[in-house]
């Protein structure tokens, strides 16, 4: 198959359970998948989940809201740049440059709208409490089924949500395009297989077991290139972009962040910003601001552009090997800002994932999420007649709790046991950090309502 008919394949604008999109040039396909991730309850309760630090008293440090917008306007300019040479190298008509920016725009946008409450600490406690707690072993589940709870993984859930728990009323939950929703998953495969795969994409898993199926359709539609038969792809190539979206925010962003919290000292985060823009710096301007906050941001501002443009021309360069399923490196990597992108996630590392404040309470947070499974795990496996697990008055009260599209129709808990541990597990995850936090001091008794 010829390049052109490859890159037609994965722009497809068939929707999840719908057919074909139909789009028009003031408002495509794409950009009412943009849309509808906007005015999902999911994407808004990111503005109080985690970005670095937790429940922060500062009304200034991003939440995973800002930060995915931010992602999806980097997403945006990076897959125009792209867009419009591999439209000018493959001579594809029925696309625009703006198409593969509104592409990338959507994946970013939604890119962490499954993760958990506290963070990357909170897919943690809940991997601790699943593979702690003893629930699994009551059931026979597979060790696909198993893998999913112990290695639980928020980008997963975010293409549950996406494609299954918003609107899950229509097949295909939001119905979004399938180049949107292979371009979001940056880890096309189950969480458990035979023989672990090598590569970036292979390190986590993208989708549970109940929604394979969804995936499946998902690759089927884009083209993807198979890994394993009907199990595992290879990443589509505009999930590259979205990555270094996500990468060159975090990074930079949660640089910016650190040093308005006094966590990094603002010299420490210009030098490193001005070695990551590099010649983009000018060196007049720079001088003529004194004011260290408005230093940052200018020196943030070339550095994003830099990044993006490395990036653009590391996926360009590589093309024909990422279109075969060849390339599964990180683009910045590669590029002449893989050095200095190193020293900023060193820094990172050792001084703003684990400044004290963010320790305390993502470390508190294992505590709240442990205790939330534990409660509303034992109330549906009471009402299912788990043998051990008896139906007291509490465990009924706790299941009126448990909001109706977490159950199975009628109310009552699934009689699947698979499915009714996932629910309670897309209730615990879709809460937000203040939420948790509230719901888990009310049960406990610590905060009575009034």
């Amino acid at each position: 198959m010829s390049r052109k008919k490859i890159w037609e394949k994965l722009l497809s604008n068939e929707r999840l359970g719908a057919g074909r999109a139909p789009g028009s040039a003031e408002r495509t396909a794409f950009q009412q998948d943009y849309d509808r991730i906007v005015f999902t309850s999911a994407f808004r309760r990111m503005k109080d989940k985690t970005q670095v630090f937790p429940l922060a008293k500062s009304d200034y440090v991003r939440t995973r809201l800002t930060h995915s917008l931010e992602a999806s306007c980097v997403g945006r300019s990076l897959g125009a740049v792209v867009g419009r040479e591999i439209i000018a190298r493959h001579g594809l008509r029925e696309v625009e440059s703006g198409d593969f920016g509104a592409i990338v725009a959507a994946a970013c946008l939604a890119h962490d709208i499954g993760n958990p409450p506290f963070g990357h600490a909170g897919e943690d406690a809940i991997r601790e409490w699943f593979c702690s707690s003893g629930v699994l072993e009551r059931h026979g589940f597979s060790p696909a089924e198993r893998a999913d709870f112990e290695r639980y993984e928020g980008n997963a859930q975010g293409f549950r949500i996406v494609s299954r728990l918003q609107s899950p009323a229509n097949p295909g939950g939001l119905q979004l395009t399938s180049a949107v929703l292979a371009a979001f998953t940056k880890y096309p495969r189950p969480s458990h297989l035979a023989t672990e795969l090598a590569g970036k994409s292979g390190k986590k898993f993208g989708f549970f077991q109940q929604d394979a199926e969804n995936f499946a359709r998902v690759a089927s539609a884009t083209g993807l290139v198979e890994r394993l038969p009907g199990t595992a792809w290879r990443r589509h190539p505009l999930a590259f972009l979205v990555e270094v979206a996500d990468d060159t925010c975090y990074l930079i962003v949660d640089l910016e962040d650190a040093a308005r919290l006094g966590f990094v000292a603002y010299r420490d985060a210009e030098c490193l910003l001005a070695d990551l823009a590099g010649p983009a710096v000018n060196g007049e301007r720079l001088n003529r601001l004194h004011d260290p906050k408005e230093r940052l941001e200018y020196l943030r501002a070339k550095a994003i552009g830099r990044l993006l443009e490395s990036a653009a021309a590391v996926f360009l360069e590589n093309e024909a090997a990422i279109l075969a399923g060849e390339f599964d490196e990180e683009l910045l990597a590669q590029s002449p800002v893989g050095i200095p992108l190193q020293a900023v996630l060193k820094l990172a590392k050792e001084t703003i994932y684990t400044a004290r404040p963010a320790l305390e309470i993502e470390t508190a947070g294992f505590e709240v999420l442990g205790a939330l499974l534990a409660l509303f795990v034992n109330a549906v496996e009471a009402a299912a007649e788990v043998p051990g697990c008896r139906m007291s008055t509490r465990e009924k009260m706790l299941l009126q709790l448990l909001p109706p599209q977490f159950l199975a129709h009628g109310g009552v808990p699934d009689a699947n046991p698979y499915v009714r541990l996932l629910q309670v597990a897309d209730f615990v995850a879709g809460m937000t950090d203040s939420y948790a936090v509230d719901m888990y001091r009310k049960l406990k008794g610590f905060d009575l309502p009034a």
